[in-house]
């Protein structure tokens, strides 16, 4: 009998106890969603409603002036069969293609001198980030002042040695070249992040390697490759969907002009002539939702191939 009374109080004290500790979970949870509720109206009127919307839209027949007009599948087809959307699907996949490992070696190399580099480690780190400082138009300027096949600096450089440069901004064979060049020009992003990678990587795996005689190329590829191999997998992610995003630099050097050059026409650009010069937002929507499959597409192999190549500390191999 007195086991029984004393379960029964034990009961009913934590029965007293649960209606105050709700009501402070309550309270709590009202705090947290008034402090997260301007990015949760943010996110859903200026990213989920325009998703939502454009696919809508990408069904129908839209100028911006006059209503929607419901047009069914018509959108997809043109895509399918419009020549210009594979020349500008092929220029954004070469150019993305060969930037971004150019990206990731360049950087990583610059990342590795810093991490040697001691005390003006900082000066440098400063220095390879200022480039990402400068507006992405004054790039695409400095690009055709750089690349000019005239009398650019890149072709009095080569003149300089005997080699006559091409024409870099009007022969359509070279101006994607041109463009990774001066894409490699602003990676202080990448190297400040490999550079922190590199930073956790342990000493005493170096060191361990060195007295068992591996020299700088098997120290490279059998410690700091692999140890940093997440980092750089999220960099090749990120990487590779701004590259299929390239728009800027590109159209201020070629489109923001009478002159246009068919080598430099990128996706993101043919998408924004399409709603903004020429006002067909329906059929606009239907070529960013089917970059959207395109980059989700890619981003999936990649997650499934990286798998087998990338290693995070503390996995049981």
């Amino acid at each position: 009998m007195s086991s029984t009374q004393s379960s029964t109080r034990g009961v009913s004290g934590t029965d007293r106890k649960r209606p105050g500790l709700r009501k402070k979970e309550r309270r709590n949870l009202r705090a947290a969603l008034l402090f997260i509720s301007p990015w949760l109206v943010g996110a859903v009127v200026f990213t989920l409603w325009p998703i939502f919307y454009s696919g809508y839209l990408s069904f129908t027949d839209y100028d911006v002036i006059n209503d929607p007009e419901f047009i069914g599948l018509d959108n997809y087809r043109r895509l399918m069969e419009d020549p210009k959307v594979r020349s500008a699907l092929w220029n954004t996949t070469f150019y993305t293609v060969i930037l971004v490992p150019l990206q990731i070696l360049f950087s990583l190399a610059l990342a590795m001198l810093l991490n040697e580099a001691g005390r003006a480690a900082g000066f440098f780190r400063t220095a390879f980030y200022l480039p990402n400082m400068t507006p992405p138009v004054a790039v695409g300027i400095m690009l055709l002042l750089l690349f000019n096949g005239n009398n650019g600096l890149i072709n009095e450089v080569l003149g300089f040695f005997g080699v006559n440069g091409p024409n870099w901004t009007t022969d359509q064979d070279w101006v994607k070249p041109a463009l990774i060049m001066m894409s490699l020009w602003s990676v202080g992003s990448t190297v400040i992040i490999l550079l922190a990678a590199l930073r956790n990587v342990p000493a005493e795996m170096y060191d361990q390697a060195k007295v068992d005689g591996a020299n700088f190329w098997h120290r490279t590829t059998r410690i700091t490759v692999p140890m940093v191999s997440g980092t750089i997998f999220f960099l090749v992610v990120v990487n590779t969907i701004a590259g299929f995003q390239t728009f800027t630099e590109a159209y201020t050097a070629f489109f923001g002009t009478d002159y246009a050059n068919e080598g430099a026409l990128f996706y993101a650009i043919y998408l924004f002539q399409q709603a903004f010069e020429f006002l067909q937002m329906g059929y606009a929507s239907a070529l960013a939702w089917l970059l959207f499959v395109i980059i989700m597409a890619i981003t999936a192999v990649q997650f499934v191939v990286s798998k087998r190549l990338v290693y995070y500390e503390g996995e049981q191999k």
